[in-house]
């Protein structure tokens, strides 16, 4: 049994990349069943917790320990690397990028305003003998193919993600009317003008690009701050406005808060559960066994004394579960020593190995810092409980992001893989209670193992 190690490796084993996490308020239907794994369930999940299943790829041999790789394969591709400090964009390669984008986009942002140009006037000159409305019908498919090129052209060269914005139609009436709510659609004026101004742009960067590849200091400092210019602009219009912002993150909000308060609920069920068959009972024994030997203390005072010793032991089993429940509410250990030292509290209890490798500084919340906590713990009584494993990993890391810190982490474990989702289970209660700080869980198991449940946890909500 091992506890923190004094040299963590540099990249923690991944085997779901972070761009590509999965919202725990979906549900993976295709997920095989299958004994054992860390994921597995004692009861039901709810849909709250997306157990993605790897049957394509060709399952992990198991190891003598899990050692944390640097690469490791993920469905449906080729290996994925951990991001790490090393991988962040450095003030040379956002140079490049920036050239990169403004190189590739000049062509496109050409070709955008030949296009809708002829389309737009051809389309508004021949409206008169009704050939124009098929080809303003045509030009509207454009502009939005071409915003969504752009979209694509921003996220591949700069490294951002535009979302496209969410677009709802009224269906009813005529395909000539519905077609006109298309055309007159905010959103499509939107990518109109973001198609129009970025030519001028674009005959400005595309020689400032070439000239930044030839003179060092203008691609290092002045191209950057070009390229983020364009990023602000691509976001205003080519993005969702603040409306569609607000009602998105409001319903993301009211979804947090039903599964916060539904975690809390099952919460407090199991405290009144563990103190109803468990302190109360033994503090009624304690109790009935002293009134007892308060009874027989004259008359036997040997049955009385073995009375008093039996509730002794009870008492003080009572007073062991109420420092279990305590612990289980919120452990002392979390609160004075931080996360390392929790995890490898639990590491130490587990009957099988578990290799801890906790790199998170400055300490997070104590939000993040309990719900981690309580992740790995119960993550780990699955794996020791159902997974037939042998060995076990627990990685946590702290990883920086332009929206806010995350803290990471990952449980691995070399059992028999495919583990099982169902409505009301453990896990589902884990994802719940990572909603609750808007975290997202994701666990990949195929069959064979290895089984990796993953938790990402912002430090700001």
């Amino acid at each position: 049994m091992t506890s923190s190690l004094p040299q963590p490796p540099e990249r923690p084993l991944y085997l779901v990349p972070g761009e590509d996490r999965v919202d725990a308020g979906a549900v993976e239907k295709s997920m095989p069943s299958g004994p054992g794994a860390a994921g597995q369930d004692q009861g039901q999940v709810p849909p709250g917790l997306v157990g993605a299943a790897v049957p394509s790829s060709p399952p992990l041999a198991p190891s003598p320990l899990l050692e944390a790789q640097p690469l490791a394969q993920v469905s449906g591709g080729g290996p994925v690397e951990a991001p790490t400090a090393a991988d962040r964009p450095t003030l040379v390669s956002r140079g490049f990028r920036a050239a990169g984008f403004m190189i590739a986009g000049f062509p496109i942002n050409v070709f955008a305003f030949v296009a809708i140009v002829t389309l737009f006037s051809v389309g508004v000159s021949t409206l008169i003998v009704w050939v124009g409305l098929a080809v303003l019908l045509l030009a509207t498919k454009v502009v939005f193919g071409l915003a969504a090129a752009n979209r694509a052209l921003i996220r591949g060269t700069l490294g951002v993600d535009i979302p496209a914005p969410r677009i709802s139609y009224d269906d009813s009436g005529s395909f000539w009317q519905r077609y006109l709510r298309r055309l007159t659609h905010p959103q499509m004026w939107r990518n109109l003008a973001y198609l129009l101004i970025s030519f001028p742009l674009a005959c400005f960067e595309l020689p400032l690009a070439l000239v930044g590849i030839v003179i060092l200091p203008v691609g290092l400092f002045v191209l950057p701050v070009i390229a983020a210019v364009h990023i602000l602009l691509a976001k205003a219009l080519l993005g969702p406005n603040t409306t569609e912002q607000l009602e998105e993150k409001a319903e993301h909000l009211q979804a947090s808060r039903a599964r916060g308060v539904d975690a809390a609920e099952a919460e407090r069920r199991r405290i009144e559960r563990d103190l109803h068959d468990g302190a109360q009972q033994r503090l009624v024994a304690v109790a009935m066994g002293l009134g007892r030997a308060k009874s027989k203390m004259d008359a036997d005072p040997a049955t009385a004394k073995a009375l008093i010793d039996e509730a002794h032991a009870d008492a003080k089993l009572a007073v062991s579960e109420l420092r279990d429940l305590a612990r289980g509410i919120y452990p002392a250990v979390l609160g004075d020593r931080g996360l390392d030292a929790a995890l490898s509290s639990l590491a130490a209890k587990c009957p099988i190995p578990v290799d801890v490798r906790v790199r998170i500084d400055p300490r997070p919340p104590a939000a993040v810092e309990s719900t981690a906590y309580f992740i790995v713990g119960e993550c780990l009584t699955n794996i020791a409980k159902h997974a037939t494993a042998t060995e076990a990993t627990v990685n946590a890391w702290r990883e920086e992001r332009p929206s806010g810190d995350l803290v990471i982490v990952e449980i691995t474990d070399n059992g028999a893989g495919g583990a099982a989702m169902r409505p009301g289970g453990g896990l589902s209660g884990l994802a719940d209670r990572a909603a609750t700080i808007d975290g997202v869980m994701t666990v990949v198991s195929p069959i064979g193992g290895p089984t990796v449940i993953r938790a990402d946890l912002p430090c700001v909500w």
